[in-house]
């Protein structure tokens, strides 16, 4: 690839990821915690922001924002240390799939009916991917019996799609709000 089709990452690039990310890991610890047949899962607004990043700056910078500051928040919690890695990758494609569809072909986040969409499908793919590790670490490793994993996986699922749904409602009210401050800023023409 020559040098000139290569995007270079910007300081405003790294200060948006870094300042998503704190808001994620920030909104993670406004949580309740619920537990489940063989551990605990939680509803908290983390979620909130991981979409949120994605609607206001794009698949790339949403996503890294929501896995970055997921995954320091599973690195500052023994029950969820072992997750980083995972969560990492499931949050970052949270924020990407609602990021990266709501900001195609030119919409740049701006059609609030694609928004939600974008975010459902953000909340829907966190949730698969979510619950098929839960699954598959209690089958595999946990060595937890098929029928318990798979209630553990359907309580977990439930309550993720609960998180989902509020996510989805607040991050699409907070987009709004936030992008006419932007805008008004002019923080979008430094993107």
């Amino acid at each position: 690839m020559s040098h000139e089709k290569r995007k270079k990452i910007t300081v405003n690039d790294i200060v948006v990821v870094g300042l998503m990310a704190a808001l994620v890991f920030a909104g993670t610890n406004i949580r309740i915690y619920i537990p489940t047949l063989v551990d605990k899962t939680m509803i908290h607004f983390g979620n909130v922001f991981c979409l949120l990043a994605g609607l206001l700056f794009g698949g790339v910078k949403g996503g890294l924002g929501a896995g970055i500051g997921s995954a320091f928040y599973d690195l500052m919690d023994p029950s969820y240390i072992t997750s980083a890695p995972f969560t990492l990758v499931n949050k970052f494609m949270m924020g990407f799939v609602a990021g990266a569809l709501s900001h195609r072909k030119g919409l740049a986040g701006k059609k609030p009916l694609v928004n939600v969409l974008a975010s459902v499908a953000g909340s829907l793919t966190y949730v698969v991917l979510y619950v098929g590790k839960s699954l598959l670490e209690n089958i595999f490793f946990n060595r937890t019996a098929v029928q318990t994993a798979l209630i553990d996986a359907g309580q977990k699922a439930l309550v993720s799609t609960v998180n989902g749904l509020i996510a989805v409602v607040a991050a699409n009210i907070l987009a709004m709000a936030l992008r006419v401050a932007l805008e008004k800023t002019g923080i979008y023409q430094r993107l």
